[in-house]
C-alpha cells in the first residue's frame, strides 16, 4: 500500500498536483513547495515503493511499475485528472504516466528529467554503487549531497548537510531498493516517442547540475510538442531546494492563469 500525503485542497473546485521526487523517494523532498501550492491546489506526496512510510521494495518493473503506483494512488483519490511535478526519477515517472495515460495529466513539470539516461550520468550511478557495496551506507549517504546540491550552498547548509546524513542512514531505504530504482533509471529511454507526448510541459533545468547535463532537458524541450524550458544558472540537481523562491515563481507561473499569478 503506497502511503501518501494530502496537503491544502480547501476549496472544492481545487485541482490536484501530484509530486514524485528522486531517487531518493521520500515526499518530504518538496518541502520548499507544499505551503505555496497548497493555497491554490490539493497537493499529493508520497514516498516510493521501499522509501519512507511505502513497504515493500521496489518493482523490478522499472519506471512504468513506478507509475503504476502513481496510479494506484490516483485510484484511491478517485482522480480523472490531475497535474504531475517529477524531480529527476520522478520526473521519468511523470513522462511514463503522459504516454500511457494522457488523458489523466493535465501539466507536467519536469526537473532536471532525461529520456534517455546520459553517459555521464552512468558515470554517476556507477560511483554511487561503488560506494554503497565497497563503502558502505554511511559513504553512499555522505556522498549524496554532491551529487544534488552547488559547492558555496553545501558550506552555507553544512549543519543541515550533517543532520541529513544521520536521517539518511538511519532511514535508509535498502540496497537492493536503492539497485533496482538506478537500473530503473538507466533501463529507460522514451528518446523516439517524445513528440507522442502532447501534455503541456514545463522542462526544469541547471547548467550546473552534476549528475544530469543540463543538455538532456533541452532535448527534452525541443522534442515535446507542448513545451518551454526554464534553464537556470545556478541551483545544481535539487534546485527546487537550493533556489526555492525563483523556482517556486516560476513554477506557479506555469500552473495558474496569468490572472492569479499577478
Amino acid at each position: 500500500m503506497m502511503h501518501f500525503e494530502v496537503h491544502g485542497g480547501a476549496f472544492p473546485q481545487a485541482e490536484t498536483i501530484i509530486l514524485s521526487s528522486g531517487l531518493g523517494g521520500s515526499g518530504a523532498y518538496w518541502a520548499p513547495q507544499i505551503a505555496l501550492l497548497a493555497e491554490h491546489f490539493r497537493v499529493v506526496t508520497y514516498d516510493h515503493r521501499g522509501t519512507g512510510r511505502t513497504g515493500g521494495e521496489a518493482s523490478e518493473g522499472g519506471i512504468s511499475a513506478m507509475a503504476d503506483d502513481v496510479l494506484e494512488i490516483a485510484t484511491a483519490l478517485n482522480l480523472e485528472t490531475f497535474h504531475f511535478m517529477g524531480h529527476a526519477l520522478g520526473g521519468l515517472v511523470g513522462l511514463d504516466l503522459a504516454l500511457r495515460k494522457p488523458e489523466l495529466i493535465d501539466k507536467l513539470v519536469l526537473i532536471n528529467a532525461w529520456s534517455k539516461a546520459d553517459p555521464h550520468s552512468g558515470r554517476c550511478f556507477d560511483v554511487r554503487i561503488e560506494l554503497l557495496e565497497k563503502s558502505g551506507v554511511e559513504a553512499f549517504v555522505k556522498a549524496q549531497p554532491l551529487f544534488l546540491y552547488p559547492a558555496v550552498w553545501m558550506s552555507e547548509n553544512a549543519e543541515r548537510l550533517a543532520k541529513d546524513d544521520v536521517h539518511g542512514v538511519s532511514h535508509f531505504q535498502g540496497k537492493t531498493n536503492v539497485l533496482r530504482r538506478i537500473a530503473a533509471l538507466r533501463g529507460f529511454d522514451l528518446d523516439d516517442r517524445l513528440a507522442d507526448i502532447g501534455n503541456s510541459t514545463l522542462v526544469v533545468a541547471t547548467r550546473d547540475d552534476l549528475l544530469v547535463p543540463y543538455t538532456r532537458s533541452v532535448r527534452l524541450a525541443e522534442r515535446l510538442p507542448q513545451a518551454e524550458l526554464c534553464l537556470m544558472d545556478f541551483g545544481a540537481h535539487a534546485v527546487n531546494v537550493t533556489e526555492p523562491d525563483f523556482f517556486n515563481r516560476r513554477l506557479m507561473q506555469f500552473l495558474l492563469p496569468a490572472s492569479q499569478t499577478n
